[in-house]
């Protein structure tokens, strides 16, 4: 029964990052936390519906707790490559399930309606950038939230050879855990001393968590932003090609 309410804390705090890390900075709630990360992770990646929670941020946010966990409070230091292998192998198998979605359903979950469950507008995005980029897309797309949740369904709708898939599945779920849990882990102790002779000794990187979360996102929605926008301006470069002959 504690092991439940831990988890409802958890998931209460889960869009306030401050509150996440205060809860999950508790030694006693380690099992419950990572219970309810590998399930987030695992949600996002291979659940239609999963597409608004919050991996990125989420992911960096852990890696601040951990080096709390295992530095300040003196947890075992295995906790931290139990977390990375743990997390790994939950987005692996949720992007094997959205791919396996997308195969049992082939084409015509284009044609579902638009739900607040179901975002048929992403998952044409996705499929737009599949086209474009190829099979690559299931890394690249672990970087760019939402993306993330419809490329693999999109790999399976297009009969994406599964080797293959599963190949570039673990590449990118490996790279994305480790990348953002590392970021969050490494950022205190590289950064919190200089910032704090710029801001002063009371400076402390927990209690800016927001905008360290935001800086992390914007760069990895960056790419996808840029994309669109130079997509943009060479779609009006042509129009105005067009019109001037």
């Amino acid at each position: 029964m504690e092991l439940w309410q831990q988890l409802k804390e958890i998931a209460l705090a889960l869009f306030d990052s401050q509150k996440l890390m205060t809860t999950l900075s508790q030694p006693e709630y380690v099992l419950a936390g990572f219970i309810m990360l590998n399930l987030i992770v695992f949600t996002e990646t291979g659940l239609l519906i999963g597409f608004f929670l919050p991996g990125d941020s989420l992911l960096v946010t852990t890696g601040l707790v951990f080096y709390n966990l295992i530095h300040v409070q003196g947890l075992s230091w295995w906790l931290l490559p139990a977390l990375l292998i743990t997390l790994s192998i939950a987005a692996i198998i949720g992007d094997s399930v959205g791919y396996a979605i997308g195969y049992r359903a082939g084409p015509r979950i284009f044609n579902r309606e638009q739900s607040f469950f179901f975002r048929k507008n992403h998952l044409l995005a996705a499929q737009e950038y599949y086209e474009k980029h190829g099979p690559f897309t299931i890394v690249v797309a672990r970087f760019m939230p939402i993306l993330r949740t419809f490329a693999p369904v999109v790999a399976g709708v297009g009969r994406m050879n599964y080797r293959k898939f599963l190949l570039y599945n673990i590449g990118g779920g490996i790279g994305w855990v480790f990348s953002m849990v590392l970021i969050g882990y490494v950022i205190t102790p590289v950064l919190e001393k200089p910032l704090q002779k710029v801001f002063g000794a009371g400076f402390l990187l927990q209690n800016h968590i927001e905008k360290l979360i935001i800086i992390v996102v914007l760069a990895s929605i960056a790419p996808m932003v840029l994309k669109f926008v130079r997509a943009k301006l060479l779609k009006r470069r042509k129009s105005d090609v067009v019109q001037i002959l």
